[in-house]
């Protein structure tokens, strides 16, 4: 049995959620999933997923219940994470605001809304390392990662900029993965290149 987390202060939840018992099913393994809203739940968590919202909200709500030393030990401890949207923006080196606190566990530096305003959200075809058909990814008011570190794979482009990114047990996408019905980037993240008794 594993045993999710989503990050619930603000933003897709329960898609998230439905994605990750559905990626687990498909692996041959039954997840159970809790949402987060304070402190004490992530040291029980196998996997976290930091979902799409708004990430100065995100930021300040994580930082206020005591969830953002959580999120960072279970990190050190190698334990998968994916980042979605304002996630990605949490989770990263530098969101460049002011007003967004990051995480630092991917050591990438994003621009918030890059893409566009909720009017110029799209969906694209994209090719992602370890998945063999192109992934239907969704972008909405979606950042742009503009600078990589050196210790950090380039999973996914498009249009010739990074789009998703692995940085150990961290994977973060400028996408909402959620919102399509392949749980292809969930199984990625959680399921793939994780520790052994996350796979067995």
């Amino acid at each position: 049995m594993l045993h999710a987390g989503v990050i619930a202060v603000q933003g897709d939840v329960s898609e998230h959620a439905d994605a990750i018992e559905r990626a687990a099913a498909a692996h041959g393994t039954e997840a159970t999933v809790s949402e987060i809203r304070q402190s004490g739940t992530v040291p029980d968590c196998d996997v976290l997923l930091m979902p799409g919202g708004e990430s100065t909200t995100i930021s300040r709500l994580l930082h206020q219940e005591g969830i953002a030393a959580e999120i960072e030990r279970h990190v050190a401890a190698g334990k998968p994470v994916l980042a979605t949207c304002a996630g990605l923006i949490v989770a990263s080196r530098d969101a460049k605001d002011d007003r967004v606190e990051p995480l630092d566990l991917l050591d990438v530096t994003v621009d918030r809304n890059a893409f566009g305003r909720q009017i110029d959200s799209f969906e694209a075809p994209i090719d992602v390392d370890g998945l063999d058909d192109p992934f239907p990814a969704v972008f909405i008011r979606a950042p742009l990662i503009d600078d990589v570190g050196p210790d950090v794979e380039v999973l996914a482009e498009w249009d010739g900029r990074p789009v998703a990114v692995r940085d150990g047990p961290v994977v973060g996408t400028s996408f909402h993965p959620e919102l399509t019905d392949d749980v292809r980037l969930h199984r990625l993240a959680f399921f793939e290149s994780t520790p052994a008794e996350l796979s067995d």
